[in-house]
């Protein structure tokens, strides 16, 4: 093997290299966090090209069929954050669009629908951001009204994302992305609890 940091051969089984002093038989922290911050890229990469192809895919009336398909439990917010600044805010909508799809299939049959992305954006646009808010906390209390139908119990709800969306705000502006990332986990459980389910 060699040593990361100067690249001199070093015996296997060899803790430190001779040559420098760095450790070479564990990775580095510069090393894991290098590993971190390209598996985040790649993630990023794969989903923006996700998003393209759906988005093309729903415009040329190519959307492929839900039934019997896999619901995307992965969603991160680091990655919800990366690519909606990337895309000026693009990707943010085709997110909540494919969560709230996702969410409607694994919940259908509450008696609810969660509301599509054009509705969100005309009603948010016309309402100046509040329909967005109470698109948020319906999805909440949507989600966490579902978990004990699949055997689970959320602590948070529509309340608890609406107060993240409205106070948390002051606290140096990250209620938003807790409030999202409520979302986000318990979107994932609800998805991942249909998919084994449904064994897929």
């Amino acid at each position: 093997m060699f040593c990361p940091k100067c690249g001199t051969n070093v015996e296997d089984g060899a803790s430190v290299c001779p040559n420098c002093g760095s450790p070479v038989g564990e990775e580095s922290l510069e090393k894991k966090l290098e590993n971190t911050a390209s598996d985040a890229f790649n993630n990023s990469g794969n989903e923006l090209k996700s998003a393209f192809n759906d988005i093309r895919n729903s415009l040329t009336g190519k959307e492929a069929p839900y039934a019997g398909e896999k619901l995307k439990t992965d969603r991160g917010l680091l990655v919800y954050i990366i690519l909606t600044i990337i895309t000026c805010g693009i990707y943010g909508y085709y997110f909540l669009y494919r969560m709230a799809k996702d969410v409607n299939i694994a919940c259908e049959g509450d008696g609810e629908k969660t509301a599509g992305l054009l509705q969100f954006i005309v009603l948010s646009y016309i309402t100046c951001g509040i329909y967005g808010m109470i698109w948020y906390y319906k999805l909440g209390n949507r989600l966490a009204e579902n978990a004990p139908r699949y055997g689970m119990n959320f602590q948070e709800n529509g309340t608890t994302v609406l107060m993240w969306q409205i106070f948390g705000v002051v606290l140096c502006g990250i209620g938003p992305f807790i409030a999202m990332s409520i979302l986000i986990k318990n979107s994932n459980k609800i998805c991942d609890a249909y998919n084994k389910a449904h064994n897929l």
